[in-house]
């Protein structure tokens, strides 16, 4: 009976956390993901996948995923009646399969799960319906016992079939919950792939074929740069200008703040262009002397300077029929600018220590998070070359102005740093995707990139927790969640809340816990009372 009545508080528990995420967000890719981070949370769920099928073609694709890497969700292609997940598109009826070693059907097709873990590793897959026609599947596998457990199968088989049916119950009505949004979603995936041109099956980020909810901002669209990551409304309209400015070979100023990626925006830019398959040459003008600046732009002959032992290229030779990149074009000294300024308008300069003219045929595309207004005014840059420059200006929005993509970016990263570091983290806790998304981010992307860095190499559980974050998360201010306790409550606090994953991860099993955090029963059992924490509820 208390078992029953764990049950029905964890199901209204989970049911109400994700009936709010749909009531409160309104972009559909957001709300996907977070519903899956929940199921994580809340159903000890290892892996989950939201499916979509293509009614044109009969193929059914991997739309949203937790616990796979990009490879993975690739790999996760079906036909209507193909393996389980075919099988419940073509039927319209769930499959439950208590042990996919045991089920002949279960393709494994992303190839996600080691041999390891493969006994006692269940697997349910739900129609996903808009009325009576099935549009795709949500599934969930979930670790019923673990290898060497086998034995448990008999002795609790009742049991085990009660909780699979309530785990079926609970994905059924989030099945219903989301149907709506993933209709819109169907129906935008299906009209991308009848688009041709670039960027469709490009895939920078998690859910390539994923949409945004059309009111906000439309569906995900086909011109976005395979190497820029958001789905929000500044972002498309970014994209918008990109795919603008890209068809000219007019020089471009991009401007944003440090950090916000304004070099990949001018490489979409460069790729995009008729000169794509030319030279995108960059060069950072803050990062080296002025001396030297002039000597890398534009090259030097043998012997123009002490050092000078052979002619040397400039970059803007180098980038001849491509296009040069100037990040930081603000930091340029007065005579330097004079000389760019030529470049630009009459196509031609000479080396230094030179006095022949080489002509080049260089697109110009230049960044700053200068103030170039002002710095005319104080006579530090050229009013001219300003204007020169300014052609085609495009903003690049800060991360504070694109917030829901700030999952998207920290997904990203952390599959990057995994396959960096060796790691195999999973997911990101609640707690800490509360953080993420409080702060408000004065680094943009760059910051948010260390930042999730820093996180993955420190995570030892396979899960990012508050505490990875860096402390300027973590302040009343920057994370907008106020604490005023004594060093050993905040103490206190991570302990509870590794105990509390601990136990998620055993599914209530002390034992287990403790061993895991290198604790005796005894101290296990002491801290368990002292956090008041009911361990049953994390049974299955």
């Amino acid at each position: 009976m208390l078992k029953t009545q764990n049950q029905e508080h964890s199901s209204i528990a989970l049911l109400a956390e994700v009936s709010r995420t749909i009531t409160n967000e309104e972009d559909i890719n957001k709300v996907l993901r977070l519903v899956l981070f929940i199921m994580s949370e809340n159903m000890n769920m290892l892996r989950g996948m939201i499916t979509i099928l293509n009614r044109d073609t009969g193929e059914i694709v991997i739309n949203e995923s937790f616990g796979l890497t990009e490879k993975e969700r690739e790999r996760g292609r079906y036909q209507i009646g193909e393996g389980v997940i075919g099988q419940v598109v073509k039927t319209g009826k769930a499959v439950i399969v208590p042990s996919i070693n045991d089920e002949p059907l279960f393709l494994d097709r992303t190839r996600s799960r080691v041999k390891a873990e493969k006994e006692g590793l269940c697997f349910i897959c739900i129609p996903i319906k808009a009325g009576t026609e099935i549009i795709g599947t949500l599934s969930a596998d979930r670790q019923l016992f673990s290898p060497g457990e086998s034995g448990k199968k008999n002795r609790e088989g009742e049991e085990r079939v009660d909780m699979l049916q309530h785990y079926v119950d609970q994905l059924s009505i989030i099945a219903s919950m989301i149907s709506q949004g993933m209709r819109l979603k169907q129906l935008a995936h299906e009209e991308s792939l009848k688009k041709p041109g670039p960027g469709i099956s490009e895939r920078a980020s998690k859910g390539g074929a994923s949409v945004e909810d059309p009111d906000d901002g439309g569906t995900q669209p086909s011109d976005r740069p395979a190497n820029i990551i958001g789905n929000t409304k500044p972002m498309v309209a970014l994209y918008s200008m990109i795919e603008k400015i890209a068809r000219t070979n007019a020089t471009t100023l991009v401007l944003g703040e440090s950090g916000v990626g304004k070099e990949l925006v001018a490489s979409a830019i460069h790729f995009k262009s008729r000169r794509a398959e030319q030279p995108f040459i960059k060069f950072n003008c803050a990062a080296l002397p002025e001396s030297i600046v002039e000597s890398e732009l534009f090259g030097h002959e043998k012997g123009a300077f002490t050092g000078a032992l052979a002619t040397r290229h400039g970059r803007f030779e180098l980038a001849n029929n491509g296009t040069i990149f100037l990040d930081e074009v603000g930091e340029l000294s007065l005579s330097i600018q004079a000389k760019l300024l030529r470049i630009i308008q009459e196509k031609e300069f000479e080396r230094v220590g030179g006095s022949k003219t080489i002509k080049v045929d260089v697109r110009v595309i230049a960044a700053t998070n200068r103030n170039l207004e002002e710095l005319i005014r104080n006579g530090l840059f050229r009013e001219d070359l300003y204007y020169r420059l300014n052609i085609f200006p495009i903003t690049v929005p800060p991360l504070r102005e694109r917030k829901t993509d700030i999952l998207l970016l920290a997904d990203y990263f952390v599959e990057k740093y995994n396959k960096a570091n060796h790691k195999g983290v999973r997911r990101i806790s609640t707690t800490s995707i509360d953080m993420l998304m409080r702060y408000h981010w004065p680094g943009n992307v760059r910051e948010l990139q260390n930042c999730m860095e820093r996180a993955v190499i420190l995570s030892e559980d396979n899960v990012i927790h508050g505490y990875h974050l860096p402390p300027t998360l973590q302040t009343a201010e920057s994370s907008g969640t106020p604490y005023t306790g004594s060093l050993q409550q905040k103490l206190e606090s991570i302990e509870q809340e590794m105990i509390i994953e601990a136990l998620k991860r055993t599914q209530g099993n002390m034992t287990r816990a403790a061993v895991q955090l290198g604790l005796s029963d005894r101290i296990m059992g002491l801290r368990i009372k002292k956090f008041n924490i009911d361990y049953r509820k994390f049974r299955p």
